[in-house]
C-alpha cells in the first residue's frame, strides 16, 4: 500500500527523483519548449507538491499548481523507474485530482510533450478523464506539446 504525503522537497529521495524528471524531460524535447519546473520553481506559495512512497522507497512525486482562476494545473508528474506499472501514477494522479475538487476547482489542466515517451502519461491522463484540449495560462502551442483538461 502506498502512503501519499505533502512534501516540502527537503529531502533527498525527492530532490533526486525531481533532478530525474528534469533530464528526462530535457532529453526528449528542444530546450525552448521545456516547461517542466525545477526545484525553486516548485517552492511557491501556489504550488503543492506530494510524493508517494512504497515503504521506505519514493515511487512519485506530482504538483498542483492553483492558476487563481478557479482552476489547477497538474505538474511535474514522475514514477520513480523501479516503481513503473505499479499504479503509482494512478494513485497520484487521483490524490490531485481529489484536492482540486476540494479546492472548489472547476478545471484541472496539464501541458505535456509529445511522441513516444509521453505515451504511458498520455494514455493514463485519458483514462482518468482529461481531454484534449487549448493552450491555457501562459503557454502557446508548438509541435512539441499538447494539452489536457478534467472539467471537475
Amino acid at each position: 500500500m502506498f502512503d501519499i504525503r505533502q512534501d516540502d522537497l527537503s529531502g533527498e529521495p525527492t530532490r533526486a527523483l525531481l533532478a530525474l524528471h528534469l533530464s528526462g524531460m530535457q532529453a526528449t524535447t528542444p530546450p525552448e519548449h521545456v516547461f517542466v519546473l525545477d526545484l525553486t520553481g516548485l517552492q511557491t506559495p501556489d504550488i503543492t507538491v506530494w510524493s508517494i512512497w512504497d515503504g521506505d522507497e519514493i515511487a512519485g512525486i506530482g504538483a498542483l499548481k492553483a492558476l487563481g482562476d478557479g482552476t489547477g494545473e497538474v505538474k511535474s508528474m514522475r514514477t520513480h523507474p523501479a516503481h513503473l506499472r505499479k499504479g503509482v501514477a494512478a494513485a497520484l494522479l487521483a490524490r490531485l485530482i481529489g484536492e482540486a475538487r476540494r479546492r472548489g476547482y472547476r478545471r484541472l489542466s496539464l501541458e505535456t510533450g509529445v511522441g513516444p515517451a509521453f505515451e504511458p502519461a498520455l494514455a493514463l491522463y485519458g483514462r482518468s478523464g482529461f481531454v484534449g484540449g487549448e493552450a491555457f495560462s501562459d503557454y502557446r502551442p508548438s509541435e512539441f506539446n499538447q494539452f489536457m483538461h478534467l472539467d471537475l
